[in-house]
């Protein structure tokens, strides 16, 4: 099993009590008097079987406060990810927490820095490079990119998660239900034998479109978690006030957490929180910006009212467009900060800017501050040997020195991270060695990890053969009704 890395602190809270408690029930109030429109007949029969209020004409549903916190209550504080090698399966929820790649649309030319789609290959690589991440727990939606040059859009998602299914052994999220593109994703993975968490994602604000779900009957009904998120704009599609924009939040996700539990009770469902401020001078999202720390601090801290698995998917990415200082800074404060508020599962490696671009270089340097937030959230233990009293009356002042002692040769590596593809020469060595840059030995990792990465369970030629199959019949679905 990936066992991630484990808080041994409190988390970071920014609201108090009191504040947690009105931010919850305003959006409950929301959820009775606004309510959410979702575009499913099925599911709308469901909710009102089940109490809610239904307005079929506006495809409205008004949830009942007791409903809602009757499910939430039903949702397991945390569960097991099974992954294709039982090694990487991943338990998400409680002090855990795992790390996961950011999307891209394109990749991104590193001497240039133009965006351009990804080939094939390109794509082969990317995974492969995922896969050898240390700290690194499971594959997020769409990574690393959203498809490449010359597979048709009704097919990417599902070509995509074939060949990560078959360069990677790690744990899986799956977003998109795009033209059914879940009814297919589903057989590779039961045809693995593995399972993915299927993300439900809305359309800000307060709305779930009918593909969403029909891929949220299609997880339930397989045994699958469910991941319900999506986020909005700050004062685009939601409040520009981070307050309402909780409200907001908290109501949509809730939504489909009820429609799970009814349908399946005890399913395994986590919120995911992917809303940015607006840039109000560009009209884009404000990508890296300090607001959104913010946001998921406070996410995760109204999330533990009701113990639930909790992901920081606005981690993890800049408003800068290549691989530099402004890319770094922005990145590592914001996984930084939903690391300590308590996040479970934080998307950070290979995105550059926003969803449009991924490198894996930047995987690999991403996976640095992966490990140095890690063994940030170890804490420091304090027993009688740590504590050293005995050594330190041993050592004395100088001429003493504890460089020789077996202390520190038992402990520096145990409390020390140790940076592995970053620049820690002292000057004359960098010197000597070339003046490298952390971007120089970044990709040289890359190359490394392509010329002798090995997967831990290659799939076998029946499996091969299997996952072809699958991808012949997504190719005659979508062929008979036109969109090939």
């Amino acid at each position: 099993m990936h066992k991630g890395f484990t808080r041994k602190f409190k988390p970071l809270e920014i609201l108090t009590q009191e504040q947690v408690e009105t931010i919850w029930s305003r959006a409950l109030d929301v959820l009775w008097v606004t309510g959410v429109r979702i575009e499913h007949r099925k599911a709308l029969e469901v909710l009102e079987r089940n109490g809610c209020c239904v307005d079929y004409d506006q495809m409205r549903v008004r949830f009942p406060q007791g409903l809602v916190e009757e499910s939430l209550r039903k949702v397991p504080s945390s569960f097991r990810l099974k992954a294709r090698d039982p090694a990487n399966d991943v338990i998400l929820g409680g002090s855990t927490v795992h790390f996961t790649p950011f999307p891209g649309m394109n990749t991104v030319d590193l001497d240039t820095w133009e965006p351009r789609p990804p080939t094939k290959q390109e794509f082969i690589d990317g995974v492969r490079v995922l896969d050898a991440c240390e700290h690194l727990g499971c594959f997020g939606s769409y990574t690393p990119y959203f498809g490449y040059q010359g597979v048709p859009p009704a097919m990417a998602i599902t070509e995509g998660f074939a060949l990560q299914l078959t360069h990677s052994t790690k744990a899986q999220f799956m977003e998109g239900t795009a033209a059914g593109s879940d009814i297919f994703n589903l057989q590779l993975a039961k045809a693995l034998g593995v399972e993915y968490c299927g993300v439900v994602a809305c359309s800000a604000p307060l709305t779930y479109y009918e593909d969403q779900i029909d891929g949220l009957f299609r997880y339930v009904e397989a045994g699958f978690p469910v991941a319900c998120g999506g986020g909005h704009v700050m004062g685009a599609s939601g409040p520009a006030t981070f307050a309402g924009s909780l409200v907001l939040d908290l109501a949509t996700d809730a939504a489909p957490v009820v429609l799970c539990q009814v349908l399946r009770p005890g399913t395994r469902t986590g919120m995911g929180d992917i809303g940015f401020a607006m840039n109000m001078r560009t009209g884009s999202p404000d990508f890296g910006g300090i607001g959104t720390s913010l946001h998921q601090i406070a996410r995760a801290q109204l999330c533990r009212k009701f113990n639930l698995v909790v992901g920081a998917l606005a981690c993890g990415i800049s408003s800068s467009k290549r691989i530099d200082f402004q890319c770094g800074y922005e990145k590592a404060l914001s996984v930084m900060t939903a690391a300590l508020g308590g996040a479970n599962l934080i998307w950070l490696h290979g995105g550059i800017y926003g969803e449009l671009t991924h490198h894996p270089v930047q995987a690999v340097l991403d996976d640095e501050i992966a490990g140095m937030v890690g063994r940030f959230l170890q804490g420091i233990d304090v027993n009688d040997d740590t504590l050293a009293v005995e050594l330190i009356e041993q050592v004395g002042p100088i001429p003493g020195n504890y460089l020789a002692t077996a202390h520190t040769r038992e402990w520096w590596k145990k409390e020390q991270y140790l940076q592995k593809f970053t620049d820690r020469l002292t000057l004359p060595e960098w010197t000597a060695a070339g003046k490298k840059s952390a971007l120089d030995y970044a990709k040289e990792r890359v190359e490394q990890i392509l010329a002798t990465h090995k997967i831990s369970k290659p799939l076998t030629p029946s499996e091969e053969e299997e996952v072809q199959r699958i991808l012949r019949e997504g190719y005659d679905y979508y062929r008979s009704r036109g969109l090939l």
